[in-house]
C-alpha cells in the first residue's frame, strides 16, 4: 500500500511538472509576455525617452525632432525626450550601464545583436508579438490615430532579424546592404571591363594591376604616391560574407561558433597575399575608403549603401577637401561574389526597440511611438538621408518614395545603391543573433585586421600563425564561453528550461515504476 501511495505521488508530480513543461514547448506562455492594457489612458501625461543615432547628419536630426512634434500633436500627453549619439556602440555602453540602476530609455533604436546582451537580464526588453497583433493598439490596428503599416507590410527579410529565441523583440527601423563602389576610369585605363556582378577574382586581378608603379615611384594608375586599389570598410562584414557565399561555418541561432574553419584559414592567406602586394587594407587599418576613393587612391571601396553620400566625386558629404577630389565616373556593383549565379549580401541596419517599465500604460505610450517611426513620412524622409531602404512595403510601393527614386535633383549614386539594394532583397541574408553574437562579429573583424597588421609589419603569415590567432581572438572575446560543444543540441544542457523538467520528470517516474515492479517482484519470490 505504502509503495503504491509513493507512486501516485511520483505520477501526480510527473503530469504536474509534464503540463508546465509541455506549456512552455508549445509556446502558450511566453517568458515575460507584456499583456496589452485594455485601453490607452489620455487622460494622464507620460514623458518618455528615445535614445538614436545619427551620422552627424543635420538631416536625420531634423527627421526626427518632426516625428516627434508630429507625433506630439497626434498625442499630446506623451512626450518625447530625445538622446542622439554619434555612435551604435556608445548607445549599447549606456543601455549596458543603465540596466544595472533601471534608467533604461523608453524606446531606442540599437541593433539585434545587441539586443540579444539586453535581454539576458531580468524583463528589461518588452516581447512585441502582443503588441504586433492587438487589434487595438498593434500594427495597423482599430484604435491608432496614425496610418499604422501591419505586420504583413513589414518586409519579411527585415522582420526575421529581429526574433530572438523565438520572440520579435524589436522591430527594424531602417535597412541597408553593402556596395561595391568602383572607380569606372580607372578599371577601364586598366584595360578591363566591369561585369554586372563583380567576382573576387576580378577584384583580386584588377587590384594587382594597380599597384604597378611609374620609375619614380608614383602609380601608374592614377600618378600619385599614394595607391590602396581595394579597401572594405567593415572587417567583420567581409569576413561573414565570405563564409556565408562559400557556406562555411560562422555560428548558429544557439551560439555554437564555427568560424574557426579551414575556409577561414584559406580566406586569411588570401588577405595576407593581397595585402603583401600592396593590393588591399581595411578601414581600421589604413581609413575610410571613401576618402581614398574621392582622392583617386583607391579603386575598390566596399561600405554600406546607408554611406554613399560619402561615395565619389560629386559626394554631398565628402570628408576630403575639395582641392584634393579627382574627377573620375563611378559606378556601384554588388559586393564580390564567387558565385554569380548565386550573389548574396548581407542585411544589416538599426532596429527599434521597447524598454520595460512597471507600468503598462507607460510602455504602451512607448510603443505607440516606436511605431510611429514606422509610418511613411518617417520611413521615406530618414531613407532619402542616405542610402536607406524603407522597412515596410506600404512605404516602398507609395507613389512619394516612388517619386523620390525618379527624382533627377536626388545625387545619382545614392539612388544607384538604393534600386540595387531593393533589386536583391531577396539575396540578403542575416547572421544569427544570440548574447555574444556581438563578440563573435568583433572577432570576426579582428581575425582580418590582425593579418592585414601583420603582413605589414612583416611577419610571416603561415598555419602556425593563423592557429595562434585563433587562440588569441578566442581568448580575448572569450568565445570559448560562448561554443557549446559539438554535440550541445543532443546534450540536455542545450535544451530549454522546460524540456529540462519534462525530461527529468519522467525519468524519476520510470525509475520510480522500476522500482515499484522490483519491489513487488521481490515480495513474491518471499511469499513463495
Amino acid at each position: 500500500m505504502k509503495m503504491r501511495k509513493a507512486l501516485s505521488l511520483i505520477l501526480a508530480s510527473a503530469f504536474a511538472l509534464s503540463s508546465v513543461g509541455l506549456t512552455g514547448c508549445h509556446g502558450n506562455v511566453k517568458r515575460n509576455e507584456f499583456i496589452v492594457p485594455e485601453y490607452f489612458d489620455t487622460s494622464r501625461e507620460f514623458n518618455i525617452t528615445f535614445w538614436a543615432k545619427n551620422d552627424t547628419n543635420i538631416n536625420q536630426t531634423n527627421i526626427y525632432n518632426q516625428a516627434i512634434a508630429d507625433f506630439e500633436h497626434l498625442y499630446p500627453n506623451i512626450h518625447v525626450n530625445i538622446r542622439l549619439y554619434t555612435d551604435y556602440n556608445k548607445i549599447y555602453n549606456d543601455v549596458i550601464t543603465n540596466i544595472a540602476t533601471d534608467t533604461t530609455p523608453n524606446v531606442c533604436i540599437t541593433y539585434p545583436d545587441h539586443i540579444a546582451t539586453y535581454i539576458s537580464g531580468d524583463n528589461t526588453v518588452v516581447p512585441l508579438d502582443n503588441l504586433f497583433t492587438d487589434e487595438r493598439y498593434g500594427l495597423g490596428g482599430s484604435e491608432l490615430v496614425f496610418d499604422s503599416p501591419t505586420v504583413d507590410q513589414i518586409v519579411p527579410e527585415f522582420l526575421d532579424e529581429c526574433v530572438i529565441n523565438g520572440v520579435h523583440y524589436c522591430m527594424p527601423y531602417m535597412r541597408s546592404t553593402e556596395a561595391l563602389y568602383i572607380n569606372k576610369t580607372y578599371v577601364e585605363a586598366l584595360g578591363y571591363e566591369i561585369p554586372d556582378i563583380v567576382t573576387w577574382d576580378f577584384i583580386w586581378e584588377v587590384s594587382n594591376a594597380a599597384t604597378a608603379k611609374n620609375p619614380d615611384g608614383t602609380y601608374v594608375v592614377n600618378g600619385q604616391e599614394v595607391m590602396i586599389p581595394f579597401i572594405y570598410k567593415s572587417s567583420d562584414n567581409m569576413m561573414i560574407t565570405m563564409l556565408r557565399q562559400l557556406d562555411a561555418g560562422y555560428s548558429d541561432e544557439y551560439g555554437n561558433i564555427g568560424i574557426f574553419n579551414d575556409t577561414t584559414t584559406s580566406i586569411l592567406h588570401t588577405i595576407a597575399d593581397e595585402v603583401g602586394q600592396g593590393a588591399f587594407s581595411t578601414f581600421t587599418v589604413s581609413g575610410y575608403p571613401g576618402n581614398f576613393l574621392n582622392a583617386g587612391q583607391c579603386i575598390f571601396g566596399v561600405d554600406s549603401t546607408a554611406g554613399s553620400t560619402w561615395m565619389g566625386p560629386d559626394a554631398p558629404l565628402s570628408d576630403i577637401h575639395e582641392s584634393n577630389v579627382v574627377d573620375f565616373e563611378m559606378v556601384v556593383r554588388p559586393v564580390p561574389q564567387f558565385d554569380t549565379e548565386n550573389p548574396q549580401m548581407i542585411s544589416q541596419g538599426p532596429s527599434v526597440c521597447v524598454f520595460n517599465k512597471e507600468d503598462p500604460q507607460e510602455v504602451l505610450a512607448s510603443w505607440l511611438f516606436a511605431q510611429y517611426l514606422l509610418t511613411n513620412d518617417v520611413q521615406i524622409a530618414y531613407a532619402g538621408t542616405e542610402g536607406y531602404v524603407p522597412v515596410t512595403t506600404m512605404a516602398q510601393e507609395s507613389q512619394a518614395y516612388q517619386d523620390y527614386l525618379n527624382d533627377p535633383n536626388e545625387y545619382s549614386i545614392k539612388i544607384d545603391v538604393t534600386n540595387m539594394f531593393l533589386e536583391n532583397i531577396n539575396n540578403t541574408f542575416v547572421t544569427p543573433v544570440f548574447n555574444g553574437s556581438t563578440s563573435l562579429r568583433n572577432a570576426a573583424a579582428q581575425l582580418i585586421n590582425n593579418t592585414v597588421k601583420s603582413v605589414r609589419r612583416r611577419e610571416t603569415i603561415d598555419d602556425a600563425y593563423i592557429e595562434n590567432l585563433y587562440e588569441e581572438v578566442t581568448a580575448l572575446y572569450r568565445l570559448d564561453q560562448l561554443s557549446a560543444s559539438k554535440d550541445s543540441r543532443a546534450e540536455l544542457g542545450a535544451l530549454p528550461k522546460e524540456s529540462k523538467i519534462l525530461l527529468i520528470t519522467l525519468g524519476v517516474v520510470w525509475i520510480g515504476i522500476g522500482a515499484y515492479f522490483g519491489c513487488d517482484l521481490v515480495k513474491k519470490r518471499k511469499k513463495n
